[in-house]
């Protein structure tokens, strides 16, 4: 409608497809949102030049859309060129210079660049309670990912505490039932099951799953991470038929929202791996195991705990399968 009243140039259509885009990339509709991010960034560039806000804001979701997809050094510099572009337009003390410090943060950290990470998510975190007060929505989101931080490094204790005050306000402002709430309640399930306190994680991973699939629907990669996350609670408890089937449907989702080359995949292909082995299925994990490296190798930066942690699974394997 708005294309054939302004025309397919005009800035109006370029936020129409902006918003279109950010809805196909939650859904997980990959290979549709791209073509609408290229075409509404290239008419907002038209429209107002290289160093608009509204650039800037298509830059930074764009960014997302990469991120999610494991491309990190495109993901990088449209995250530094749409901080830029608003901290030269706004100032350094502005919400939408904090989603940008939030958002670089969320990439350092998939790239275990922590000291940064730590560095921009409190500068977010500091404008953001400044500007908005502490029980807002955006406050949460960046106390979710400090708590993250935080759990990286294994301060456990302050990353609980920190979850749990996120958890409050997004409970407090959304309901109980909503995908930022799932989110809060998958993370703090994740901290739990780090610290074998299974009977704590197992009810908060399911209620957030029932949560996605409430909201997001069956097929989201949100659902899938959930699944991808149960199954590896079963399987450390021994639990290996019900964790399986889980896994199964969290690789089909994966793949076909994804691709089958994204570190997502690798994640869950290295936790099905895992699974086989425990029960001495080495033939059906060792390819497995095979796949997931070739991806992680492939998208995450050399030295990365993720791989060096696949591989140890992998080689103490192939030692049980020597010796027998």
């Amino acid at each position: 409608m708005k294309e054939q009243a302004l025309g397919k140039e005009h800035p109006d259509v370029a936020d129409v497809l902006n918003d279109l885009a950010v809805l196909y990339r939650r859904e997980g509709k990959y290979a549709e949102a791209k073509p609408l991010y290229l075409r509404a960034l290239a008419v907002k560039e038209q429209a107002f030049g290289k160093e608009h806000p509204s650039v800037a804001q298509t830059l930074n979701d764009f960014a997302i859309f990469y991120k999610n997809q494991g491309r990190f050094a495109e993901a990088e510099s449209m995250y530094l060129r749409s901080l830029a572009i608003r901290e030269k337009y706004f100032g350094k003390e502005h919400l939408e210079v904090a989603e940008s410090l939030n958002n670089l943060s969320l990439l350092y950290r998939t790239q275990e660049r922590i000291a940064e990470a730590e560095s921009l998510c409190l500068t977010s975190l500091a404008i953001k309670e400044k500007l908005l007060g502490g029980q807002h929505p955006d406050v949460a989101q960046t106390l979710g990912n400090l708590a993250l931080l935080y759990r990286d490094v294994k301060n456990y204790v302050k990353s609980e505490q920190t979850q749990l005050i996120s958890l409050a306000i997004r409970e407090d402002f959304f309901g109980k039932n909503h995908p930022d709430v799932a989110l809060s309640l998958n993370n703090l399930a994740f901290l739990y099951r780090k610290q074998d306190r299974f009977e704590e994680a197992e009810p908060l991973y399911l209620r957030s799953l029932a949560i996605r699939e409430q909201t997001l629907g069956e097929e989201h990669p949100d659902v899938a991470s959930s699944l991808n996350n149960i199954a590896a609670i079963y399987r450390e408890q021994g639990r290996y038929a019900e964790a399986e089937p889980l896994l199964h449907r969290a690789l089909q989702i994966r793949e076909d929202k994804l691709g089958k080359d994204h570190a997502d995949v690798a994640s869950t292909l290295r936790i099905m791996a895992k699974l086989y082995r425990d029960q001495g299925r080495y033939i059906e994990a060792e390819p497995l195991f095979q796949r997931a490296l070739s991806i992680l190798k492939e998208k995450l930066p050399a030295g990365h705990s993720r791989i060096a942690a696949c591989q140890k699974d992998y080689d103490e394997m192939k030692e049980k399968m020597a010796g027998m």
